[in-house]
């Protein structure tokens, strides 16, 4: 069957996009783990400029000796490999090669080297200890200097308030939030302290990592007071506010501008909802995003990379249809095919012009998610949790492009909560599953891409977090301190508090960072896979969704249609 003209069209203009974008800088991520029975797994990347056909190899050394034993064998086309004849006390250096036919072993095209201690004791995750005894709310990374090596910067400590008026929310900020970054072997690089002109919670504190200038290093981003401006209660209502830049490589403030006013909102929880995020608004070069406001009025404004204005929008621009439609989060996506990211703010969509592109007028989503969810709809999809009450499609699913209902829940609902998930969990129903639930009423939903009712639940979690884990083409989940095939069969225990999912090493498998008293995380698999796959990251949308993981609500990214 011939592909239709408009189908041509789409992969035309998406390959002409993922050509224009310049492609992160990223290393092999070589990374490697002893498993329980003594042997190590490793595992890297492939990469959106390597050869379709490129193989390895892979070299061991042990310490004090200068004998490398070849561990593949020839050709070797996967990029995971189990090393099972390792002494289990010892130290070795693996070593990543290229095998290019006929090239010389003196002169080998080495990848990527990696160095692991073994013990009696396997770990199966990486650690990067913290400077101090305390645990981060938010981490995100970047390549600070350049190498192509992923930083990671943490925002400590792990406490929240949020700005609703209401005995059990709001509380009084009892230290001020310090953004740290670590190099994955440990060291700190830079501490840079927030202020008590931030107030410690995420609404209040926006911050994302990106190479917005394009020196090849990322700097970061995030919100900025002066000065102490606390009331007597603890409340930060008056005094400047900025959005400000800090040097990736020292942490040092290079450049600031005026965050959006607090005029117009009229209440304290109104106006104490910040967001940053990262978007390709002309298909070529990255803007900073900033929005204040979720519940009545929003404010948006597009920066360049100089903090020059691109454009302003606010819902009263748009009639105010488009009022209170704000999620917890900022999603960056191409939703119209055009080679141009739209903002997906929760039920409505801010074209990449700074015009309204829909809106669904139905409320606030505590759960939204934008991706390829419906095999048999062209383009991307909108999940949604609608947190006001409703009598119907409280769950739904939209064409991304229109804000077109494919399917709706029929029955009503009082608040949909939490962040829900939209994933392929089940391999015997095409495209992904979506899931939402209410927490008063403890009733949750699983649903098929095209609206049949799965399963219905009463005491599952309300904002499972997807992943890719094993050798399968299904997405696993985190429930709590466990990696687990939906919704109950365990496969990995974790150890502290579950901050992020992101493929940030070894292969295209994700990792789970977690947070401890004075310690980073970092679970990575050891499930061999014959499947080959680009590194998530080097997805336009999927890396877009990591960088908007250090502000608002935590969203699993998801991938683009270009992968």
């Amino acid at each position: 069957m011939k592909p239709s003209r408009c189908l041509t069209r789409v992969v035309l203009i998406l390959a002409l996009t993922a050509a224009a974008l310049a492609v992160e800088n990223l290393d092999r991520g070589l990374v490697a783990v002893q498993k329980p029975d003594g042997s190590v797994f490793l595992s890297w990347r492939l990469l959106k400029a390597d050869r379709p056909n490129i193989q390895f190899r892979l070299y061991r050394t042990k310490a004090g000796s200068d004998e490398r034993t070849l561990l593949t064998g020839e050709p070797y086309s996967p990029t995971c490999f189990t090393d099972t004849t390792p002494d289990k006390s010892a130290t070795y250096t693996y070593e990543l090669q290229r095998n290019r036919r006929g090239e010389r072993a003196a002169a080998p095209a080495v990848l990527a080297t990696t160095t692991i201690n073994l013990s009696d004791t396997p770990k199966p995750y990486l650690s990067i200890p913290l400077a101090g005894d305390y645990d981060f709310q938010k981490v995100g990374v970047g390549d600070l200097d350049g190498d192509g090596v992923l930083e990671f910067l943490i925002k400590q400590p792990n406490f929240n308030t949020d700005p609703y008026q209401q005995p059990g929310y709001w509380k009084k900020s009892t230290t001020t939030y310090k953004i740290e970054a670590y190099t994955l072997s440990g060291k700190l690089l830079w501490r840079h302290d927030m202020g008590w002109s931030i107030e410690a919670g995420i609404w209040y504190s926006p911050w994302v990592i990106y190479d917005l200038d394009g020196d090849g290093r990322a700097e970061v981003y995030c919100k900025a007071g002066e000065g102490d401006p606390r009331d007597e209660k603890g409340l930060v209502q008056t005094g400047p506010e900025w959005l400000i830049k800090l040097d990736g490589r020292t942490g040092e403030v290079l450049a600031k501008t005026d965050w959006l006013g607090r005029d117009g909102y009229g209440d304290y929880n109104y106006y104490c909802r910040n967001f940053l995020a990262v978007a390709y608004l002309d298909g070529k070069t990255p803007s900073l995003i900033m929005q204040r406001g979720t519940y009545n009025l929003i404010r948006i404004r597009a920066l360049d990379k100089d903090f020059n204005t691109i454009w302003n929008w606010e819902t009263t621009q748009e009639a105010k249809k488009y009022s209170g439609q704000s999620g917890h989060g900022l999603i960056t996506a191409d939703v119209d095919n055009d080679g141009r990211d739209e903002l997906v703010i929760g039920a409505a969509v801010i074209d990449d012009n700074g015009r309204g592109l829909w809106t669904l007028e139905i409320g606030h989503p505590d759960a939204f998610y934008v991706a390829d969810i419906v095999p048999d709809n062209p383009g991307l999809e909108c999940f949604f949790g609608i947190e006001p009450r409703r009598p119907k499609n409280g769950l739904m699913v939209v064409d991304a492009a229109t804000g077109r209902i494919l399917w709706g829940h029929g029955e009503p609902t009082f608040h949909v909560h939490g962040q829900g998930m939209a994933a392929d969990i089940l391999a015997e129903h095409p495209g992904m599953e979506v899931y939402a639930g209410e927490r008063d009423y403890k009733k949750r939903w699983l649903y098929s891409a095209d609206g049949k009712l799965l399963n219905f639940y009463e005491d599952t979690p309300l904002a499972p977090r997807a992943l890719w884990w094993d050798a399968d083409p299904q997405k696993e989940v985190v429930i709590g301190r466990t990696i687990r095939n939906w919704p109950d069969e365990t496969i990995q225990e974790l150890e502290g508090s579950p901050i992020v999912v992101m493929d940030c090493l070894g292969d295209w498998r994700e990792e789970v960072v977690t947070a401890l008293k004075g310690e980073l995380r970092i679970y990575t698999t050891t499930i061999p896979t014959e499947d080959r796959r680009t590194c998530l990251l080097q997805d336009h949308q999927y890396r877009l969704g990591v960088a908007a993981q250090t502000m608002g609500y935590y969203y699993p990214a998801t991938l683009g249609l270009q992968q």
